[in-house]
């Protein structure tokens, strides 16, 4: 029985990542290093979940790996994570169990192949059109033999095999079905459930891309593959605000009590505007207030982090991390130093950066210009991106 693509809600991605990745060595299993800024396991889930025919991914980690788990996961649409087992065929059992209603196509895939191109995918799903199984796979260049005693035995055909790859594609029926039927032994892969079966599965072409990161040698190619990929871009922002009356004020997301307020349609948050206008310029996205128009009611009042953490969303699609950013902010009234720690820690929670790479300044203009009058508060930021260059 052969399972067509459906246009309904119906194809969910399952990525394992149980194992404890022990090679790699370390007391991080290697789906939770960081690789060029992201957790291995994000790069693994992010091109499943921008991919257009997938409709939901669900995550498989290890028992006591929660804490890791949201961490790389956080802000992904990906549900509660599934807790796997020692084995990784009964994790993926146990994620199938935990589906959401109405899957009929399911992607199993490796969190250790953290780069899988978008036509890998579309091959996979357009080959269950004929098939209840589908397979990437990559033919073998170099000659193979057999081993006898550790000396060169029988040679084989490399035209008869091939390097089996991740994500694989089933209707979900037929892999339940032949998981049912299985006898004895650990699969290596959800195909041989189906081969044993007798069931066909079709072997698409694969992708160099996805390699699996097994040993330091394999993770050093991958850092090298990112570096060539990636570039840092420079954004910058400024913002003023006028005082008006009033007993505080928020800047960088801390309220300081003060004689007057910054008159603004949001809540006036000079540093966080700028801030955010950098990011938005570092990714050729508008500014402000192209995203939160001071037309539209909606924003009256509203809280300036959220259109901080919207900026980091932004960066964060288009294939980008938060490298540093450096805010100065330019003001007689209120003293600034007092609250400057406050404000890097409530930026570095909003855009899940460490202290050290968030910067708060405060000067003067010597009471020069409208700032030197006491009429507002400026301010000026600066952010620098790393991205990856998308084809």
């Amino acid at each position: 029985m052969s399972v067509a693509v459906p246009n309904a809600p119906e194809v969910v991605a399952l990525i394992v990542a149980a194992g404890r990745g022990e090679r790699l060595g370390g007391a991080v299993p290697k789906q939770y290093l960081s690789l060029a800024g992201k957790a291995v396991l994000r790069r693994a889930v992010e091109p499943l979940l921008a991919h257009k025919r997938i409709d939901a991914v669900r995550v498989v980690i290890g028992a006591g790996q929660e804490d890791l788990a949201r961490a790389a996961l956080d802000g992904l649409d990906v549900g509660e994570p599934i807790i796997g087992a020692e084995e990784r065929a009964l994790s993926v059992v146990n994620g199938l169990n935990a589906l959401p209603a109405g899957a009929t196509i399911i992607l199993i895939h490796d969190a250790a192949r953290p780069f899988c191109p978008p036509e890998v995918i579309d091959r996979l799903l357009d080959a269950l059109a004929s098939h209840d199984g589908a397979v990437p796979v990559l033919a073998v260049a170099d000659t193979l033999t057999r081993l006898d005693d550790a000396a060169l035995g029988e040679r084989l055909d490399r035209d008869q095999v091939a390097r089996v790859q991740t994500p694989q594609a089933f209707g979900l029926a037929a892999l339940r079905a032949a998981i049912e039927a299985w006898g004895d032994g650990v699969p290596t892969d959800e195909s041989a459930y189906l081969r044993a079966a007798g069931v066909s599965i079709a072997a698409v072409e694969g992708d160099a891309m996805l390699e699996k990161l097994t040993t330091s040698a394999d993770w050093a190619r991958a850092e090298a593959l990112l570096a060539t990929r990636t570039t840092v871009r420079t954004g910058m922002g400024f913002d003023v605000h006028a005082f008006e009356p009033g007993d505080h004020v928020w800047i960088g997301g801390i309220q300081i009590p003060h004689g007057r307020a910054l008159k603004g349609h949001s809540d006036a948050d000079v540093a966080l505007h700028a801030l955010t206008d950098a990011l938005l310029g570092a990714i050729a996205a508008g500014d402000i207030g192209d995203h939160f128009p001071p037309s539209d009611p909606q924003w009256k009042g509203a809280p300036s982090p959220l259109f901080l953490e919207h900026a980091r969303t932004l960066v964060e699609q288009a294939g980008g991390a938060i490298e540093h950013v450096d805010v100065t902010i330019i003001c007689e009234a209120p003293k600034i130093g007092p609250h400057r720690e406050a404000m890097r820690a409530r930026i570095g929670e909003l855009l899940r950066l460490p202290l050290t790479r968030v910067s708060v300044k405060a000067t003067t203009t010597e009471r020069l210009g409208f700032t030197g009058r006491g009429e507002g508060i400026a301010a000026q930021a600066v952010a620098t991106v790393r991205v990856e260059e998308r084809d």
